[in-house]
């Protein structure tokens, strides 16, 4: 067993999952795929197998402890190198993923080495604001990581979920200042904040910020990116 699957096994019963041995080998087999490939492709900063585990994979399962992904529709807008998608299409199976991004460099990979690991998920290129127009308020859960500012992220994020599903921003240390900011962007979009939920990492902390879909999210979001940046709401 290497240092991967050792800190996976570890780290599961900390966040009260229980996966099955090919769960386990799966999740493993997809995070020494990303160090491999990230050896000709960036990737991840990450590459190191403990904390493949710990950042990449774990973190990505601690959106199973706050959604029932059963039978459910969840996107992953801004996947980069499939995280939390991939993990979570991994932990559950039944779930239909849809991995987002702009870059098809990354998403192309994805398609490409998914179905070798018999990882079940739709794959799209596209930009978020720009993908939208197909996918409006079709999704139960929309998630991001590591994508932009809360106050930019929920603009790009919630217009993709139904009334009553769930945004679901996974953030690092500023959660707290990030959603501070957030106040007039949760109204005009239709957003409610729900719980925070936060998973110690190391020496820091990473949240979940579980925002519900409360009212539809009027025609005119999103904007174009440029604009969202330059104006967040």
């Amino acid at each position: 067993m290497d240092l991967m699957e050792q800190t996976l096994r570890a780290g599961l019963p900390e966040l009260g999952l229980r996966l099955s041995e090919q769960q386990i080998g799966t999740l493993c087999d997809f995070g020494r795929a990303v160090v491999k490939q990230n050896e000709v492709m960036n990737l991840t900063a990450i590459t190191e197998p403990a904390q493949v585990a710990r950042l990449h994979l774990l973190d990505s399962l601690t959106v199973l402890t706050a959604a029932d992904l059963d039978g459910k529709k969840l996107i992953d807008v801004g996947c980069g190198a499939g995280f939390p998608g991939v993990p979570l299409a991994i932990g559950c199976p039944t779930a239909e993923i849809t991995l987002l991004d702009s870059l098809g460099k990354r998403v192309h990979w994805l398609e490409e080495i998914l179905p070798t690991l018999g990882i079940s998920a739709e794959c799209v290129t596209a930009r978020a604001e720009e993908a939208v127009a197909q996918r409006r308020e079709s999704y139960d859960f929309a998630t991001s990581r590591a994508v932009a500012r809360l106050n930019i992220l929920l603009e790009l994020t919630a217009p993709y979920v139904r009334v009553g599903g769930m945004v679901i921003a996974m953030k690092g240390a500023a959660a707290e200042e990030e959603l501070n900011e957030c106040g007039s962007a949760m109204k005009k979009l239709g957003l409610k904040l729900e719980q925070v939920r936060q998973f110690p990492m190391g020496d820091t902390c990473h949240s979940l910020i579980l925002l519900r879909k409360i009212a539809p999210t009027p025609k005119q979001y999103p904007r174009r990116y440029a604009k969202i940046k330059q104006a967040p709401l």
